[in-house]
């Protein structure tokens, strides 16, 4: 390892021990405290690699106006502390140094917020115009260096694991993967314009068919998307793609590397040991979502025939208009007081959308508003879902509808009811998405996935709604942090795929063309995946938003508000890229 000494330090901030007593050390640093106490003066001094604590002697003028965050040198003799002044909390706790002289490097003004005491308090577009002093303030820190050794754990493995890195451009082409691109306008090619890559996708694929077997890169992908706490325009992701194999090889992968990785960073980590494989259609019935967390131990249940043709009229007479009738258990919840029932139905109604929230409590007699609308035989199918001193909640809506309401109830009673064990890691395989669905708003079938899934189903002979892709996902908490699956490696196949979609020979011959060329000239079975590692950190480290992990990240309007992008540019910059401002409006 290349040396630290310089001119500026002979030592770290966060080096000095017990043995270096005696010696003359120089260190620099940031002033991260000052505390005057007339005859001395104490400053903490910080680097990236921690904190020593300096004495000098006071009544230097000069000395007690140096503001905090300001930058000086300092050269002194390191004594132990006594035995009542150790800082246990510091690697350097047992030492402090006494100065003999400083240095100013830098001076720093009044700060507009501050680094020591981790206030946070501050507003976010604030800390993040000032990101540069933000990122000082110790959690900041410890994410971001946190992050970084995330980034070479994974670079480590990848290589143990055969895998060649490479780079993709940056500069591509638009093509319709179901956001929004960030375009970049050609000055050399008149009206025309460049893309920056969702993902590598095409790319990856092409490394394939050029012959290069196993693929990783942490790659930037960027989505024109409207953005919100858990979404950035940039983003980074673990990208992977491999030849001749199936979806089992692949998910090996994520077996073998995430929860070992939980393991290694997050050292009080339960990482449970299965990693179920869940249909995506089970997933919607069980957990109302494609992201589940399984920490929540309530499986939600299908009870629409426990309530056809029952006199309860509201769901008999909605079964019979095609609804479905979903039953969210409650365990342990019997006790609770009738106001605790009322909450919930208010939030099923003004956070649900529901017109209101049947339930049955089962303590030593069912009760609760929907038993006098059914029988004996009724009540104890019910009561065998719910468990004894258990409460069951009912959603009545149709599939889709039902599915949202129940997954979101199931979501909060689990919090309301600290079934959710925070320091628990669960990962769970999502599998047999639908290749198409219905665009709810123009009536035609969208790709549901990524459309260079290779489809389950005939796509000549199958209902498109009905045909599956080899597509997955990783779930853990109830977050998505991978998606993956196995690639249309046959030109005809893809020129079909599109064509149910509504894209025609042409618009897949345009928009694809370098892939569609390639596939001609021999292309490997292939597939791979991509991990969300903005979203892998903030999960290890139980960070709020995804800002929390990202050196230099824009708000939640895209703004970067250090550097004041994005922003307005000169005429004469614009009539070089051929292009003129419309006006909103």
């Amino acid at each position: 390892m290349i040396s630290l000494k310089s001119k500026y330090r002979t030592h770290t901030c966060g080096e000095l021990k017990s043995a270096n007593v005696g010696e003359t050390v120089t260190l620099s640093g940031w002033v991260h405290r000052k505390r005057d106490h007339g005859s001395l003066l104490f400053i903490d001094l910080r680097d990236n690699y921690g904190i020593t604590q300096c004495v000098f002697d006071g009544g230097d003028a000069n000395l007690e106006k140096i503001h905090s965050e300001s930058v000086i040198k300092i050269t002194g003799n390191v004594v132990a502390r006594s035995a009542d002044a150790i800082n246990d909390k510091l690697p350097t706790g047992e030492i402090e140094v006494q100065a003999t002289s400083w240095e100013i490097l830098t001076n720093a003004d009044v700060l507009p917020l501050q680094v020591f005491g981790d206030d946070n308090d501050v507003a976010e577009d604030l800390r993040l115009k000032y990101r540069f002093i933000d990122l000082r303030r110790e959690t900041m820190h410890k994410n971001i260096l946190f992050r970084n050794r995330v980034m070479k754990y994974i670079r480590d493995k990848m290589w143990d694991l055969g895998f060649s890195e490479f780079q993709t451009p940056i500069l591509t082409v638009s093509s319709p993967e179901g956001a929004r691109d960030y375009l970049v306008p050609s000055r050399v090619h008149h009206g025309m314009f460049y893309a920056l890559p969702q993902a590598p996708q095409q790319f990856k694929q092409l490394i394939q068919i050029s012959g290069f077997d196993r693929y990783f890169q942490i790659a930037p992908c960027f989505r024109d998307e409207d953005l919100r706490a858990d979404r950035l325009i940039e983003f980074y992701q673990l990208d992977i793609e491999m030849s001749f194999v199936e979806v089992p090889e692949i998910q090996a992968i994520g077996n073998e590397l995430m929860p070992e990785m939980i393991k290694t960073f997050v050292p009080d980590a339960k990482v449970c040991p299965e990693i179920p494989h869940i249909p995506f259609e089970e997933a919607m019935l069980k957990y109302g979502t494609d992201k589940p967390d399984l920490r929540n131990p309530i499986i939600i249940s299908d009870v629409t025939e426990v309530f056809r043709g029952s006199d309860f009229g509201i769901f008999a007479n909605a079964i019979e208009n095609g609804a479905v009738v979903r039953a969210i258990p409650a365990p342990a919840s019997a006790d609770k007081p009738r106001s605790w029932f009322d909450k919930l139905g208010d939030y099923a109604v003004k956070e649900l959308g529901l017109g209101g929230l049947g339930y049955i409590v089962f303590a030593e007699e069912a009760k609760g508003p929907v038993v006098k609308k059914l029988d004996a035989t009724r009540i104890e199918q019910l009561h065998k879902i719910a468990g004894d001193n258990s409460s069951l909640f009912f959603v009545c809506d149709n599939s889709e509808n039902a599915a949202k309401a129940s997954g979101k109830l199931r979501i909060k009673l689990g919090e309301d009811l600290n079934l959710i064990d925070e320091k628990e890691f669960r990962f769970c395989w999502i599998e047999d998405f639908p290749m198409y669905e219905l665009n709810e708003e123009t009536g035609q079938i969208d790709f549901g996935h990524n459309p260079f899934s290779l489809p389950k189903g005939d796509l000549d002979k199958d209902e498109p709604l009905k045909i599956k892709a080899n597509q997955f996902d990783m779930v853990l908490n109830g977050c998505e942090i991978c998606s993956g699956g196995l690639r249309n490696y046959n030109p005809e196949t893809m020129i079909k795929a599109f064509a149910v979609a509504g894209y025609g020979p042409e618009v897949v011959k345009e928009k694809f063309g370098g892939m569609y060329a390639a596939f001609q000239y021999g292309a490997p079975p292939h597939g791979g995946c991509a991990f969300g590692l903005d979203r892998l950190v903030q999960i290890m480290i139980g960070a709020e938003n995804l800002r929390e992990v990202v050196l230099f990240p824009t708000n939640q309007r895209g703004q970067d508000l250090m550097l004041g992008a994005p922003r307005e540019v000169t005429e004469q910059q614009l009539r070089e890229v051929h292009i003129q401002v419309r006006k909103k409006g």
